[in-house]
């Protein structure tokens, strides 16, 4: 399935800009292997829709011995929908954990109706959000595994004037299937990822007629930024 039309994943309209410093894929200076920087490229170049706003920030430097991350929101006018954290981490001898030399680890936030947040079963919806978008897109990894936390806030005293809260979150990681070249199509993954941004925000499918993640019922209104 064809990435969604829209602004490119580094927050430009074309491929002409400088690529990514040495520190911002976390390693120090070190000559980035072929793989990597082709599945860094990769990522960069992926055509998104454009409510989702991405930029690249620095990535940890303790979980691989290479890494690239970015931030992403759903962005409806100055407001934010949704918001999270996609990582891709490469070691170039594998990891036993990983069982491959790619892994990919997220974290997606986002605020709900109260009501929806106290739903029992909540977390196995929205962990078939995740499943369902890498599905969408055609996609086989491994090795998948994470958390769907669900919080509440509810405010008194000088704060009781505030609307109770309720907030989702899905933290995961995945090891995305490499091809012949030994890199993965993380451009794919990363559209399946912004898929699954945009659900918890509660926007329609970006292609017509997809239905294989579940729809999100209820949505508090937008936060604001």
């Amino acid at each position: 399935m064809a990435a969604a039309q829209g602004r490119l994943s580094d927050g430009t309209g074309g491929m002409d800009e400088a690529k990514d410093t040495d520190a911002e894929l976390g390693i120090g200076g070190t000559a980035l292997p072929l793989p990597f920087r082709t599945a860094v490229d990769a990522l960069r170049g992926a055509l998104l829709r454009p409510q989702i706003e991405v930029e690249t920030t620095p990535a940890p430097k303790r979980l691989a011995p290479y890494a690239y991350a970015l931030e992403a929101a759903v962005v409806d006018g100055d407001q934010d929908l949704a918001d999270g954290r996609l990582v891709l981490l490469h070691d170039p001898a594998g990891h036993d954990a990983w069982r491959g030399t790619f892994r990919l680890v997220t974290l997606v936030r986002a605020e709900l109706e109260p009501e929806m947040a106290a739903d029992p079963l909540l977390p196995e919806v929205c962990w078939s959000w995740l499943t369902g978008a890498l599905a969408a897109r055609g996609l086989t990894y491994g090795e998948p595994s994470g958390t769907v936390t669900r919080a509440s806030s509810h405010y008194f005293g000088g704060l009781s004037e505030r609307p109770a809260a309720s907030q989702i979150e899905i933290r995961a990681s995945w090891t995305p299937r490499e091809g012949q070249d030994g890199v993965p199509d993380t451009a794919t993954h990363l559209v399946s990822w912004c898929d699954l941004l945009a659900q918890v925000a509660g926007l329609p499918p970006a292609a017509p007629g997809d239905t294989s993640v579940v729809t999100l019922p209820q949505r508090r209104g937008p936060q604001a930024r």
